[in-house]
């Protein structure tokens, strides 16, 4: 049961019960869990809501992404991509402490160990968001073009598909369905694909929707439950007195809560600071490209393997994206980046771009060395709640976050153990 919150009589129209620090997709889906608990909830945002990774990302929910990115061999692939700009994976070279110490951390985690350990935590939240978001899409008639049809993961070469066996076996272990296909199945199921393909995987337990319509349905849905969204705030400061969240200082004026959830994604490590926290989060720069959708458009959302690309369709338009590149807060639309996409989309599919391009997109995605969110309260500073960090998959993630961040808050025991989210892991 939700805890009873009882106004101060001195209380001003800048205090409130949770404050949220973000507007994303996991920002929203905490104040709206929070919401339909009967809390009272405002929310701060820099931008516009959903104006980040949350926007132009490629609107998969996928239980399929399980693994973390660190595993054996993916760094020497990262040093041997080094100064190539259209890498799907690219470290760019600077002298960088930060990501140093980050990339040092996520070295000692490339074993099958490592490996083994964060997929088993991170499919119990994948599978429990997933459902979490197919009810809430129907419960609150949310327009985002919601479909539960699965994925593909297409290869066309031989070898990389005879290595990639570790993959099936991984899901299997911790109760992902994936179906291995031949190369003539995977094109009968879907016709927008040129002939050549090897073989690959079904995933029936992914799902899709269009991201940016998501997060401004849910922003619609906080607005309409009694939640206010504060944008074009941005924080400049946060002070801690007596080990708690005093007041949070904005270009808006200062704010005071109760209770705090910081949800701002890739911009937290230098907020955190602020307060004594060190989050080795690093920001993963994606890109994407929308046009409108091809004559032949794809059926299903495809990751075409060899170049690490994601093709998403719906019945609004179609998107190419995904890559990874560590270059800081680079604020540059890299274009070879772009043309890689391009490129990519051309060898496996028929028609790889629709006949308008409607945007040319990058966000930078909040990564940790494990590719594991940070949850849950924060030693020593009691009304601090952390729900960031969830690398690639926020979108997919942010339903079960929502619940478990209001089951914390309301001093409910979480539906999920968080001991493997703390930032304490981190020491």
């Amino acid at each position: 049961m939700c805890q009873d919150w009882v106004e101060s009589p001195a209380m001003s129209k800048d205090e409130a019960d949770v404050l949220i620090l973000g507007g994303g997709v996991i920002g929203l889906a905490c104040a709206y869990h929070l919401l339909v608990q009967g809390r009272s909830v405002t929310i701060l945002d820099q931008g516009e809501v959903g104006g980040g990774s949350s926007h132009g990302n490629c609107g998969t929910l996928t239980p399929s992404h399980a693994m973390p990115l660190a595993m054996p061999g993916v760094i020497g692939t990262a040093m041997r991509w080094l100064l190539k700009r259209d890498a799907p994976l690219r470290i760019a070279p600077r002298f960088d402490p930060a990501l140093l110490r980050w990339l040092e951390s996520f070295r000692r985690r490339c074993n099958w160990k490592d490996f083994s350990a964060a997929t088993a935590v991170k499919a119990p939240l994948l599978l429990r968001s997933n459902a979490l978001i197919a009810e809430l899409v129907a419960r609150e008639q949310l327009d985002c073009e919601y479909q539960a049809i699965g994925s593909l993961h297409v290869y066309r070469d031989r070898k990389t598909l005879e290595e990639s066996s570790w993959y099936a076996r991984t899901l299997a272990e911790v109760g992902i369905q994936v179906e291995a296909l031949a190369g003539e199945q995977i094109e009968a199921m879907e016709p927008a694909l040129k002939p050549g393909v090897f073989g690959g995987y079904f995933n029936p337990a992914d799902a899709q929707l269009r991201p940016d319509r998501f997060v401004a349905e849910l922003a619609r849905v906080v607005r309409e439950r009694g939640g206010r969204i504060e944008e074009h705030t941005r924080i400049d400061g946060i002070s801690v007195e007596r080990g708690r969240i005093s007041t949070v200082r904005t270009t808006r004026g200062d704010f005071s809560a109760n209770e705090v959830v910081f949800a701002l994604g890739a911009w937290s490590p230098a907020l955190a600071r602020t307060i004594g926290l060190r989050l080795p989060i690093q920001p993963g720069k994606g890109y994407s490209i929308t046009y409108s959708r091809p004559r032949l458009c794809p059926r299903l959302p495809l990751t075409l393997k060899e170049d690490s690309v994601c093709v998403t369709a719906w019945g609004s338009g179609f998107r190419l994206g995904s890559t990874m590149e560590f270059a800081g807060y680079d604020s540059s639309l890299n274009r070879a980046r772009l043309q890689a996409l391009r490129r990519s989309a051309s060898t496996y599919l028929h028609e790889p771009e629709g006949a308008e391009m409607q945007e040319e997109w990058y966000g930078w995605r909040p990564m940790t060395p494990d590719d594991l969110p940070i949850l849950g309260r924060v030693h020593g500073i009691d009304n601090l709640c952390m729900a960031t960090g969830h690398g690639m998959l926020g979108v997919t993630m942010s339903a079960v976050t929502g619940l478990l961040v209001s089951e914390v808050l309301a001093g409910e025991k979480p539906s999920i153990d968080l001991a493997p989210f703390n930032v304490a892991r981190f020491g």
